[in-house]
């Protein structure tokens, strides 16, 4: 086999020979890389070379089966190879990767690339199963959505309709220094939306860093809460949300420079794929590329739930 890549040009290279796809993703979804089936979960099935499938000595229902299924490359016609390496590049690209530029880089249409990215960022999302935050923690929250004064006269008596942000997305933020973020897409900012993630997502007893909106009053009781008034000062000894305000400057970045335009329906798939790229950022590229694929198995979105085209499940 050859050597495993260590930059994107040799991903590309690697992943040319579909041998080499099925042999690394084999190796990261099955412990000693033996293939078992998805279906029944028996370990006595055998590999098709002229095919590259596997088949299942138990004869049921998908009793053959490719190293796609199960996975969120399943019924996808698309190879392997070019697969790889759009997951290779999103979870790299410092400010992400358009479905335009993707669309050009591998050749496929604009569409299936939107839909690849999309799937891709599921597997870069973070179940938040690791236990709760503790230590020094930055709690912030932020607005995203278009700038008034970069829309046109009409869509902007369309799109604001009051001052401020209250056209746009608040998201929030929590931050543990030295380690990993955790972001939400939330209905608004008020004490009650704001307080029940932090009480679930910190530790009680942590010291916790925010700025002067009244939402965080009464955190008081069950944590070391520190306020910075934004107003006067930005950092006050070890007081200060400046971790977190590098976060968002990183995913807006990305939001206006790459995407320019998100859907609020699918905000929280671009937190995801920033946070992932965020909480690994002391990887290496091949790294980060694997965590990522680790996660492919048991995650699966269609077009239609997407699109918000999916049937209710009563139907």
């Amino acid at each position: 086999m050859a050597r495993e890549p260590r930059t994107l040009q040799q991903a590309i290279q690697y992943f040319t020979n579909p041998d080499n796809c099925i042999d690394y993703l084999a190796v990261r979804r099955w412990k000693d890389g033996a293939a078992v089936c998805p279906t029944c979960g028996s370990k006595e099935v055998r590999f098709l070379t002229s095919r590259r499938v596997w088949c299942c000595k138990a004869r049921h229902l998908k009793w053959q089966f490719s190293i796609k299924v199960g996975t969120i490359f399943e019924d996808s016609p698309i190879g392997l190879d070019k697969w790889l390496t759009a997951m290779w590049m999103l979870a790299n690209c410092r400010n992400g990767a358009s479905s335009w530029e993707m669309h050009r880089t591998l050749g496929v249409t604009q569409k299936t690339a939107w839909f690849m990215l999309q799937r891709i960022r599921l597997a870069l999302q973070d179940e938040k199963t690791g236990g709760k935050l503790g230590g020094e923690i930055e709690i912030d929250e932020t607005f995203i959505g278009g700038k008034a004064r970069n829309m046109h006269a009409a869509k902007r008596r369309k799109k604001i309709q009051c001052p401020g942000p209250y056209d746009k997305v608040p998201v929030m933020g929590i931050l543990e220094r030295g380690g990993k973020v955790r972001t939400f897409v939330v209905p608004g900012t008020r004490k009650k939306q704001l307080q029940t993630h932090v009480r679930e997502h910190v530790e009680a007893g942590s010291a916790i860093f925010t700025d002067e909106l009244k939402s965080y009053v009464g955190l008081d009781a069950d944590y070391a809460h520190e306020i910075i008034n934004h107003a006067v000062e930005y950092v006050r000894g070890n007081v200060h949300t400046n971790g977190l305000e590098n976060f968002w400057s990183l995913l807006k970045r990305g939001l206006r420079g790459t995407y320019v335009s998100v859907e609020p329906f699918h905000l929280f798939r671009y937190l995801d794929e920033q946070v992932f790229r965020f909480n690994n950022r002391k990887d290496n590229d091949s790294g980060r590329f694997v965590d990522a694929l680790r996660n492919v198995v048991g995650r699966r979105v269609t077009y239609k739930a997407l699109t918000g085209n999916a049937l209710p499940e009563t139907c």
